[in-house]
């Protein structure tokens, strides 16, 4: 069988199961259809291919496609059906990264606690290996679920993702940061800009899912504002960390958000009033979840989990 078309099973996870261990076991089902997803290291272009895996294969917690599992069990829908293009979100999240931590934007030297692709491979090659992750990624999402009756879903799907990391979204959020290092800080700028350079995908990743499962409108509109809330959660908590954490528990450089003088929630609120904010989105979070319908599985627990992550 060619492993490109071969399936990865999702295992049924008991609803008592601690919540770090579910996200172990649905990050190693993500990590094994990523594997089969994306060309082998050995492919020709090889320098490429082996950018590309260093990147997407580092580490990180693959929040974005557990949710994206998440939400569509939450609200009824088959995980198998779900898995590859929740696989394609993380591609094209980690194209994201690549782009972002190159000279000419954050210039970060470690990433996940190992060296940055422009650092490995050279800048010009971390470029292309960025838009390659981008371009399989949008492929993985146009094809999959295969079979024809998803037709429909697939194109409301990429449609709503290619919005998502576009101008107005997690690309134009990107622009914004980089102009508001030469700005004083607002309350509505860094708000603006984590609710598009981060939350928007997230907010995606949750839609996908809920598309996928064939989810009523009104469950849609519910999840997007848990999308929202907790997109706003996961970037107050990384301001959070640059401020107060090591380089060893970040796995990248800490405090350089405020030597870059970019526009966080510290920088605005300082750090006890951006940690109150942070509660009261998670709790936020966490009712618009349990009030989907079965309560929002998984859910309100992974609300919970964005805010107080230690990396």
């Amino acid at each position: 069988m060619n492993p490109a078309n071969a399936r990865t099973r999702i295992t049924t996870i008991a609803p008592e199961t601690p919540v770090l261990e579910f996200l172990a076991s649905r990050k190693a089902e993500v990590d094994r259809a990523l594997e089969r997803l994306v060309p082998p290291a050995e492919a020709w272009p090889v320098t490429l291919h082996r950018a590309v895996r260093h990147s997407l294969f580092a580490g990180g917690k693959r929040l974005r496609p557990i949710l994206c599992l998440a939400a569509a069990e939450a609200l009824g829908g088959r995980t198998d059906r779900t898995l590859e293009p929740a696989c394609g979100l993380e591609m094209i999240h980690t194209y994201s990264l690549i782009h972002d931590d190159l000279p000419a934007l954050d210039n970060d030297e470690l990433r996940r606690g190992v060296p940055t692709c422009h650092v490995v491979f050279g800048e010009a090659v971390a470029i292309l290996a960025g838009d390659a992750l981008l371009t399989h990624g949008l492929g993985v999402l146009a094809r999959y679920p295969e079979e024809q009756r998803s037709a429909g879903a697939k194109m409301r799907v990429l449609n709503m993702v290619v919005d998502a990391i576009g101008t107005t979204g997690m690309i134009g959020g990107q622009v914004a940061d980089l102009e508001a290092e030469k700005m004083h800080p607002t309350e509505e700028l860094v708000r603006t800009i984590h609710e598009s350079k981060t939350g928007r995908l997230i907010r995606a990743s949750l839609r996908t899912g809920a598309i996928l499962a064939d989810a009523a409108e009104e469950s849609l509109e519910r999840l997007d504002e848990y999308g929202r809330l907790i997109g706003l959660a996961f970037q107050i908590k990384d301001d959070l960390l640059d401020v107060e954490a090591d380089a060893g528990s970040l796995g990248k450089a800490s405090g350089k958000d405020a030597a870059a003088g970019k526009a966080t929630f510290p920088a605005v609120w300082g750090v006890e009033r951006s940690r109150a904010i942070l509660a009261q989105s998670i709790e936020d979070a966490a009712a618009k979840a349990h009030a989907l319908p079965g309560g929002g599985g998984r859910l309100p627990q992974l609300a919970r989990f964005v805010g107080q992550r230690s990396s």
